[in-house]
């Protein structure tokens, strides 16, 4: 026999795709979910076949869903689908408790036939059926699904709609959206059920009659609307549309479905399969379909978790960044499915934006969602999936990091502009992303990468900075004068070589609560540099030739001072602290901003350089020579540290002061 509570939704499973994704109750009570239950039979013992008006709040609701709701029409099919599958599912539960049940022979399979001539599509199951009972129960009536008060409250503020509606499964009544009539046939599998027809036109209530000749479970048969102007209702008789939207929707479904005798969902949810029963050949199948690919996918990340939330994923990294061949940024493409269903092929919020090179399926029971399954309403639990999945697929990408170097750089080399991005737009995951950086630095040769972790094992004792530069290319960062202080001390310094690396380091800011600090920062205290070459300027000419300089530079310095980080340099042009960088400032110039405008830097000057003890020389004896030569070391410090604007007055200065020695 069968425990009067084995039904968790309704028998036959009036848009049960809801309850079936939240667990919640839709439009039968518990106390009808039993198939021995009583409360209606004296009742409907009476009914005649004629016309029976619908409920006031199924009338209501089906001008909602027509009108308003569902704002994509095709999600009918994919609506019916999922209930005859459910109803299936239920008729496959009931084989392991039931001895006799009627065409006890029949496969568990859907069937869907279309008809341009007739304009009509039906969609069959071999499921579970239903009684008179229950055909009036679960669609001419859902008083007791708590549908009166969600009208009110809809009434009383319609913004409570998105949060309400998911506890109402109406999926049946969206084929009214394209139907000029519904007929439902059906056979309940007891032995003795009724063999009947539900028909309506959505709008005068329906009728049930005795149809003879039908065989278990349910045939919904939709009669088209005519064509609007605006709407092309005929289209969804048509074999090549329906088919379709059931390879975009319904492809999952663990039934056979099959349109006009052939079989559509072909392809097996191998998300929902332990791993070790999944080959690499079947991944990689499943990768060139979910994504329309036809290459190989360069990592998966099989993800399964029943806490805090039920998750199925299967996760692809591409083989190739298709942004890079200056396409424009592409939509995010890992689809969301509850229980094989698809909610939305591309949701957005499902994970982190700088994800988006992502393909794949994520899959959860546990998502409670609108009528149409077409946007999520509870935003907390889909941030808590994508929290989740987001931390797992990080994990698993650092563990490919430590286990194959070689591989992960190939990777990383391809999709490094995703990390960096999610560095600067996601602290939430920045210290997870911070350890997949990768970059060459002082003590790496060309063309080898090394990490924030790894350079922290060769930092000195007592080190609490990590020392940056961010250049063009490390040829640039290596011609200026900002490293020559670090390497005379043995200090690492981190080469960032691409734009977005600025907004990397700025958004950062700590490693392992180490802080990271631009080696061409003024006023950092390195400590006492090894015993340099040469005889300096007394302190007294140094001084001296700072006010010279100072006051011939003007408001192009905010100071001129001796510096103790120069050795092969004559001079160099540091940024203060709290000035934007030379990067920043290109990007803001380049796009016509206010912040681009010229901007003070400190010049350090190498009192031992022979040119600046030269200079030193000549501020008096000749001064119009020393501020052509002053000017034209202000203007090389720029062009090294990339803040020079126009390099011509640099020129033409070089030919005057050349002019200027020849006399």
């Amino acid at each position: 026999m069968i425990p009067t509570d084995f039904y968790p939704e309704c028998f036959w499973g009036v848009a049960v795709a809801e309850s079936r994704c939240s667990g919640q109750a839709t439009l039968c009570s518990p106390r009808f979910n039993s198939p021995f239950n009583t409360q209606y039979q004296s009742k409907m013992s009476d009914e005649t076949e004629q016309q029976q008006p619908f409920q006031a709040e199924v009338q209501q609701l089906l001008d909602i869903v027509i009108n308003s709701l569902y704002t994509d029409k095709e999600i009918f099919v994919r609506e019916l689908v999922s209930n005859a599958s459910d109803a299936l599912e239920k008729l496959r539960h009931l084989q392991l408790t039931e001895k006799e049940i009627f065409d006890h022979d029949l496969p568990l399979e859907i069937n869907i036939t279309t008809d341009d001539t007739a304009k009509t599509i039906t969609i069959s199951d071999y499921g579970i059926g239903m009684t008179r009972d229950e055909l009036v129960e679960n669609i001419g009536t859902i008083a007791h699904s708590g549908s009166k008060q969600f009208l009110k409250a809809m009434n009383e503020d319609a913004k409570k709609e998105s949060s309400l509606i998911g506890q109402f499964g109406v999926g049946f009544y969206s084929a009214f959206m394209v139907a000029k009539e519904v007929k439902v046939y059906t056979h309940s599998w007891r032995n003795d059920g009724e063999h009947l027809v539900w028909i309506s036109d959505g709008k005068t209530g329906y009728t049930i009659e005795e149809a003879p000749g039908q065989r278990r479970g349910c045939k919904i048969v939709v009669e088209l609307r005519d064509n609007e102007e605006d709407h092309d209702y005929g289209q969804f008789s048509t074999s090549s549309v329906i088919k379709g939207i059931l390879e975009k929707y319904s492809n999952f479904v663990p039934f056979p479905i099959n349109l006009n005798g052939e079989r559509i969902n072909t392809v097996e949810a191998i998300w929902l399969k332990p791993k070790k029963e999944v080959t690499d050949e079947q991944y990689t199948e499943f990768y060139k379909f979910v994504a329309h690919a036809w290459d190989e996918p360069r990592f998966k990340m099989h993800f399964q978790a029943d806490s805090p939330i039920v998750i199925n994923s299967l996760l692809f990294v591409p083989s190739e960044n298709k942004e890079k061949w200056g396409m424009g940024q592409q939509e995010p493409h890992v689809a969301l499915y509850c229980k094989k269903v698809l909610i939305d092929p591309n949701p957005k919020a499902l994970l982190p934006e700088w994800l988006r090179f992502l393909g794949g399926v994520i899959d959860s029971a546990d998502l409670p969602l609108n009528i149409s399954r077409e946007s999520m309403q509870d935003s907390a639990l889909i941030q808590k999936l994508n929290r989740v999945v987001t931390k797992r697929f990080l994990r698993d990408l650092g563990k490919e990091a430590q286990s194959d170097g070689d591989k992960y750089m190939e990777f990383y080399k391809e999709f490094r502009r995703f990390i960096k991005e999610g560095i600067a737009t996601d602290p939430e995951h920045q210290e997870s992303l911070a350890k997949l950086l990768r970059f060459e630095s002082s003590m790496t040769e060309p063309g080898e990468f090394t990490s924030l972790s790894d350079y922290l094992t060769r930092a000195k004792d007592g080190q609490e900075k990590i020392y940056y530069l961010v250049g063009n290319d490390r040829e640039t960062i290596e011609q200026g004068p900002y490293l020559e202080a670090f390497k005379a001390r043995g200090l690492e310094v981190i080469y960032f070589d691409e734009p977005i690396d600025e907004y990397v380091v700025s958004s950062l800011q700590k490693f392992d609560e180490k802080d990271l600090v631009s080696a061409a920062q003024a006023d950092l205290d390195l400590g006492d540099a090894p015993e340099a070459e040469g005889e300096a300027l007394s302190d007294e000419d140094a001084t001296k030739l700072c006010e010279f300089l100072t006051e011939t530079l003007g408001d192009a310095v905010e100071k001129v001072e001796v510096g103790k980080r120069l050795v092969d340099s004559p001079v160099a042009a540091m940024n203060p602290e709290g000035q934007m960088s030379p990067q920043v400032r290109e990007m803001l110039k380049a796009m016509n901003q206010a912040g681009a405008s010229p901007m003070k830097v400190q010049l350090e000057i190498n009192p031992r350089h022979e040119l600046i003890k030269n200079l030193a020389a000549k501020h008096e004896s000749n001064p119009e020579l020393a501020k052509l030569a002053a000017q034209q070391l202000l203007d090389s410090a720029l062009l090294a540290a990339g803040l020079l604007d126009s390099q011509m007055p640099l020129l033409k200065r070089g030919y005057d002061i050349l002019k200027e020695a020849l006399k």
